[in-house]
């Protein structure tokens, strides 16, 4: 029986599941903590744990590693990283850039590194060379960084309009140091020079990250002998190898809420909908309609940096099973993240002194806000302050809860301002009470201890005078809730209404009576949803149903919704996406093709050469990127205004040209280009007004170069 293996690395649980090809049917899942630093011991104990199912109905034996013909991994590396600000050095090469002018409008830092190197060279915005490309100079910053980064990126001023000079100095630097390049045009054909040059070097920064686990992941693979494909999930949803992936490793950004919608969509059928995906740390929220998950057009943004990277539109939130419960002590509403912690009950499973800590917390009743919270070190970074070295020298291999670091140092209270600063190092875990001890509590949820979570339910319930129970069967309430403002606050921003709850105090209380926070109001309102939400994650059965019934929508929670993401890591084509601009220059139609300018007396007759170049060229993309066949499709868009006239003539301005090519591999092999049409087909945009002619200008928000 063929079948496909599935992985998804999430920022708590790795999810492994094998699927039956021909029939799409789950034969086997499992789920393991993520581990971190090192991902791999996560997919180990995922992978381990998926094969050692036993045979159930309709199979007569356990699935094999040797039938594994497709192996698919989504992934949160390359988004962590980005924020976290982690990545190999490199060297940014900008070709034709004014240097001047970035250091007066303050875009030195949008550029990832320190490392610039600006050199002669840059087009136009018709495509015409300005200057020769200084090769001499390309190669000097090559001989010069060859031992000193791990990667190089090229971007030239109108680089998208013409290419040349980003491709020349891509093979100048290779020749001379054997490191990877990744040149702008090739992550984005939109205007915007300085995003584009920070988005080629975020990609050449991840290059090395990602290289590194595909090599641990292969390994994890042969050891079970596994020989299949594999295939990475980008931040729109679909495939490519591997070999693609760690070459522009950026597109995977997103890459695991990605995998949720496309999971998601698979698993319900292809019904259209909310995909809402609850994990430990976060809440992704998209939607499909008529198969399609919106894609942001504009770009992702990750951390504090702005990519040109098209990905699934999704609207992320800190609110998961993972998220840290707190009480506000002056109206006693209870508060959910954004910042995660390790449930309680997970840390006295792993760690049994813990238990004992909290009954004498619960005892004494010292410290009671900061009762039922511990840390545990994870690393030592270096270049730490003087009080934070000596909080982490007092936490050895056993967690500490915060009460007793209260009464061991010096500061008091105060180390807990040190405690929220080596997290944010990533120095040590929190753990306290989350929605998962709650759940515990209520008996709806068995995993770990279920009596330190009872323990730390009655700490936090003695701060507003609820009962362990009144508070857990609140926080699950809160949860539906905020579950359900979230949802109103993506279907709003996709209407372009991105509203503010906080500074807006009507819409805020409008939004409450909605949700039902005030029965008693002489003002009642009525929320709804048009379309249906598709829950998918480990603990949305415990809130989805009520989120679902304050927006009076019906509710779609599939078999497997659970490891929804790592089916989502395998049940999507690969797909690539090429637009080609063609603008009149003089008495011509200039067409900007992926291989440089060329220019045609004939519109009709050009935009035919434009479809057999880009037809070539994507299909031997997506050969590279792992579909052996692809079909392509072209959707043309032409920009007119009127000729001033008063008539109904019209004057061209420019045609927009977007190929889409699709493929399998996937769930059901060559069937996935016929089964995924209209997700793989669509356009990456939705048409756009006339624009105006570009100018030659520098910019950040809709900057023309």
């Amino acid at each position: 029986m063929p079948i496909a293996l599935g992985i998804d690395t999430g920022g708590t649980y790795t999810d492994a599941v094998l699927i039956d090809t021909a029939s799409g049917t789950v034969l086997a899942s499992a789920k393991a903590l993520t581990t971190r630093p090192d991902l791999s011991l996560g997919i180990t104990a995922a992978l381990d744990a998926a094969f050692a199912v036993p045979a159930g109905p309709g199979r007569a034996s356990a699935p094999a590693a040797g039938a594994v013909e497709l192996v698919g991994l989504s992934t949160t590396l390359a988004t962590n990283a980005i924020v976290e600000d982690q990545g190999a050095p490199v060297c940014l090469v900008l070709v034709g850039y004014d240097p001047g002018l970035i250091q007066a409008r303050g875009l030195a830092g949008e550029l990832v590194t320190r490392d610039v190197v600006h050199v002669r060279g840059g087009h136009d915005g018709q495509g015409d060379e300005v200057e020769p490309l200084d090769e001499r100079a390309v190669l000097a910053a090559a001989a010069a960084r060859r031992e000193q980064v791990a990667a190089f990126a090229v971007s030239a001023y109108f680089g998208v309009r013409n290419p040349a000079h980003e491709l020349r100095a891509r093979a100048l630097i290779e020749g001379a140091t054997g490191l990877p390049v990744t040149c702008g045009h090739e992550l984005t054909s939109q205007l915007d020079s300085v995003r584009r040059a920070t988005t080629a070097a975020l990609n050449a920064r991840l290059v090395p990250t990602l290289r590194e686990l595909i090599a641990t992941l292969r390994r994890v693979l042969a050891a079970r002998r596994i020989a299949a494909p594999l295939m990475i999930v980008k931040g729109d949803g679909s495939l490519v190898q591997a070999d693609w992936a760690m070459q522009r490793p950026i597109e995977t950004i997103l890459s695991g809420p990605a995998a949720s919608v496309v999971g998601a969509w698979h698993l319900a059928g292809r019904q259209d909908g909310w995909v809402v995906d609850v994990g430990g740390t976060t809440t992704d929220i998209a939607l499909l309609r008529q198969g399609l998950p919106r894609l942001n057009p504009t770009g992702a943004r990750v951390g504090r940096w702005r990519t040109m990277v098209q990905t699934v539109d999704v609207h992320t939130a800190g609110l998961g099973g993972d998220s840290h419960v707190r009480v506000n002590r002056d109206t006693g509403e209870v508060l959910l993240g954004p910042r995660r912690a390790m449930p309680l009950c997970q840390l006295a499973a792993a760690h049994p002194h813990v238990l004992g800590e909290l009954r004498r917390q619960a005892e004494a009743r010292e410290y009671l806000e900061l009762g039922g919270q511990f840390c545990l070190a994870l690393r030592r970074p270096p270049n730490l302050a003087p009080r934070e070295a000596e909080l982490l020298d007092r936490l050895d291999s056993r967690p500490r809860s915060l009460a007793w670091l209260a009464q061991q140092l010096p500061q008091g209270l105060l180390a807990v301002r040190q405690i929220e600063s080596l997290e944010r190092h990533q120095a040590i875990q929190r753990a306290a009470f989350t929605p998962t001890d709650a759940l515990h509590v209520l008996g709806r949820f068995r995993r770990w201890d279920a009596e330190a979570a009872r323990l730390g339910a009655a700490l936090l319930a003695a701060q507003s005078g609820r009962t362990a129970a009144e508070l857990c069967a609140e926080v699950v309430a809160a949860f539906g809730r905020r579950l359900a403002q979230e949802l109103v606050t993506k279907a709003l921003a996709d209407e372009d209404r991105l509203p503010a709850w906080q500074a807006e105090p009507t819409a805020r209380a409008l939004l409450q009576r909605g949700l039902g926070e005030h029965p008693a109001s002489a003002v009642d309102c009525r929320l709804q949803l048009r379309e249906p939400v598709v829950a998918v994650g480990a603990p949305v059965a415990a809130y989805a149903p009520q989120a679902a019934a304050h927006l009076h929508t019906r509710l779609l929670i599939p078999p497997h919704a659970e490891v929804a993401n790592a089916i989502g890591a395998v049940a999507n084509g690969v797909v690539q996406r090429l637009r080609v601009l063609v603008r009149p220059h003089d008495l011509i139609f200039r067409f900007h093709l992926p291989t440089g300018v060329q220019d045609f007396p004939d519109l009709e007759a050009g935009i035919e050469h434009a479809r057999s170049v880009a037809t070539a060229h994507l299909r031997d993309l997506a050969r590279q990127a792992g579909a052996p066949h692809a079909d392509v499709q072209m959707v043309r868009r032409d920009h007119t205004v009127p000729d001033g006239y008063g008539g109904d003539g019209e004057i061209f301005v420019e045609a927009e040209l977007e190929f889409v090519a699709a493929g399998g591999p996937g769930l059901h092999g060559a069937d996935t280009t016929r089964a995924n049409s209209r997700l793989e087909a669509a356009p990456a945009a939705p048409a756009q007004p006339p624009a105006p002619a570009p100018t030659a200008c520098l910019g950040t928000d809709g900057g023309r170069s």
